[in-house]
């Protein structure tokens, strides 16, 4: 299965902030929308971070409650990883385990066309091989 594939299924809307917003007004966001990562876009909508609530965390964490009156610039992590909608949840799952997150925003010719998470991920594979385990008692059936 693919990205586009997931995509299809859950939409292309993604959630953006910039990163002169106040980290309060990031963390507002995230727990209204009950998501877990943020990206963040620059004036020509480029992305130029992400902002999840590891990141948030750890900011509270190593800088106390004052971190929220930051710029999310402050906080965000730059180097984005990014992936397109061709590559596979089995692509995906090798790149946030390796990299250890949570959040792949989704690029095609330089346009930020989605997101996926982890939970996406996981829940595309179980059906892939729920779909998988269906064919082969069909396939043992008739046999």
């Amino acid at each position: 299965m693919t990205v586009m594939s997931i995509l299809s299924r859950k939409g292309h809307e993604v959630l953006t902030i910039e990163p002169t917003a106040a980290l309060s007004a990031a963390t507002k966001l995230l727990a209204e929308r009950r998501i877990g990562a943020l990206v963040v876009t620059g004036a020509d909508h480029r992305i130029v971070g992400i902002i999840s609530e590891r990141d948030i965390v750890r900011a509270l964490g190593e800088r106390g409650a004052q971190v929220l009156d930051a710029p999310v610039a402050e906080v965000m992590t730059r180097k984005v990883v990014t992936c397109s909608e061709r590559d596979t949840t089995a692509e995906l799952m090798e790149q946030m385990t390796a990299g250890k997150f949570r959040h792949l925003p989704v690029v095609e010719q330089g346009r930020l066309v989605g997101i996926v998470s982890i939970g996406d991920v996981v829940k595309s594979r179980l059906e892939e091989m729920q779909h998988d385990t269906e064919a082969l008692q069909d396939y043992i059936r008739t046999a």
